[in-house]
């Protein structure tokens, strides 16, 4: 049986939760292309699936390729492009945007009459990354302006003409496997999804959902995997998904001021078409 538990509002997650974690998504132009026609897509940085459209900058990017059936080409962007993808004539079926980014770093300093190591805890707690302030104090580390380095694996489905195809295992560190064809398949009883970290599927994570309708409203929903990574989803035709998880890994400092702590964050973005 797949696991789903705790769904909520987008409004109720502003009011309640003490901070909101930028998200880093791959936004299509169009999730269904016509044969021929260019696909076009953003990478985006912001929070309940609205954000800023950010260029393609080399240095920044670790993996950005296209996958079109056993097919796996790098994506000819060159820097500042802005959309980052855009590229014609590609087969149908199926199509995978794939992009990992190099790692950076964040400080937690005091803000809004928080401090940072209110605002870190805080971060964890919303993502559901375990309790970070027994291990923040197990491993003998100062609370004062906490340091993270994150890496992103951003994941976009589009349908290409027909759309036919299946998700698989693209080789990402931490990534999501849609287990349906969300463009060809009946998903009228939810969208299978499987996440896996390192090789493996993972257990017991949350995975927060952005649901966007078509008039622009966007719904949050909080799920969680189950023994063996998976987790159905309700989804509804016409509407975007972009789907997030976030893992938190200890990092040894070799100096003041490096990451502590190391976040990997999964995203999956989709859509529903219209019957």
């Amino acid at each position: 049986m797949f696991a789903l538990s705790k769904s909520v509002a987008v409004a109720m997650c502003i009011i309640t939760l003490p901070v909101q974690a930028h998200e880093f998504w791959i936004e299509p132009e169009a999730y269904t292309v016509d044969p021929g026609n260019p696909v076009t897509a953003m990478f985006r940085n912001g929070e309940n699936f609205a954000g800023s459209a950010l260029s393609f900058i080399p240095n920044r990017s670790e993996r950005f390729d296209i996958v079109s059936g056993d097919t796996v080409t790098e994506v000819p962007a060159r820097v500042g492009d802005n959309p980052a993808v855009n590229v014609a004539d590609l087969p149908e079926g199926l199509l995978t945007i794939l992009h990992e980014t190099t790692d950076s770093t964040l400080t937690y300093r005091e803000k809004e009459g928080r401090s940072g190591w209110e605002r870190f805890v805080g971060f964890a707690e919303h993502k559901d990354l375990g309790d970070v302030a027994a291990a923040h104090v197990d491993r003998d580390l100062p609370q004062d302006m906490p340091t993270e380095s994150y890496r992103r694996f951003a994941k976009a489905l589009i349908a290409v003409g027909d759309g036919a195809g299946s998700d698989a295992r693209r080789g990402l560190r931490t990534e999501f496997v849609a287990l349906a064809n969300p463009y060809v398949d009946d998903v009228s009883g939810g969208l299978p999804v499987q996440l896996f970290l390192d090789d493996a599927p993972k257990p017991d994570a949350q995975i927060e959902m952005f649901d966007k309708a078509p008039d622009g409203t966007v719904t949050v929903t909080l799920h969680r995997t189950d023994g063996e990574g998976r987790a159905t989803l309700q989804v509804t035709p016409g509407h975007a998904y972009l789907i997030d998880s976030v893992t938190l890994l200890p990092l040894e400092p070799q100096a003041e001021g490096d990451p502590i702590w190391q976040t990997l964050w999964a995203a999956l973005t989709l859509a529903i078409p219209q019957e």
